[in-house]
């Protein structure tokens, strides 16, 4: 099972503010993610840049719309995300609880999602397709 632990956007991430090195976070975000690759379970992880340096496509009635960032609501956007492969739900909760609090003492949140397998749709050969390109690939 993959889960992705995603951490919201505060304005001080859309913001593009770094920790400074003596707040001692990107150690401990360090230590953790290690912690998970000496586990096995660590996929990927990474922070994202701000939304004013990204965009939207929205579709609409057949037509796609390009949006450029920032955006709004900040609570909507994600600042980072790692990535796990864990056998329950009950181990993605547990290396979710032991996330680092990512911006201190600001109000933040952690959101943790299961990604959907090839295996949970139904077997059609569209699906084969995907089981054909490299991240499926074994």
């Amino acid at each position: 099972m993959r889960y992705m632990i995603i951490v919201r956007a505060t304005a001080q991430s859309e913001a593009g503010v770094m920790p400074p090195p003596e707040d001692g976070l990107m150690a401990e975000m360090a230590a953790f993610h290690e912690q998970l690759a000496q586990a096995g379970v660590l996929l990927d992880a990474n922070g994202l840049r701000p939304s004013s340096e990204g965009w939207r496509i929205r579709h609409q009635r057949g037509q796609r719309l390009l949006i450029d960032g920032p955006f709004a609501e900040t609570k909507e956007l994600i600042a980072g995300y790692t990535l796990i492969q864990v056998r329950s739900r009950e181990e993605a909760m547990e290396w979710a609880r032991r996330f680092p609090a990512p911006f201190r003492d600001q109000l933040c949140e952690i959101e943790v999602r299961r990604l959907y397998e090839l295996e949970d749709f139904e077997d059609q050969a569209c699906v084969d397709r995907f089981r054909e390109l490299p991240p499926y690939k074994n």
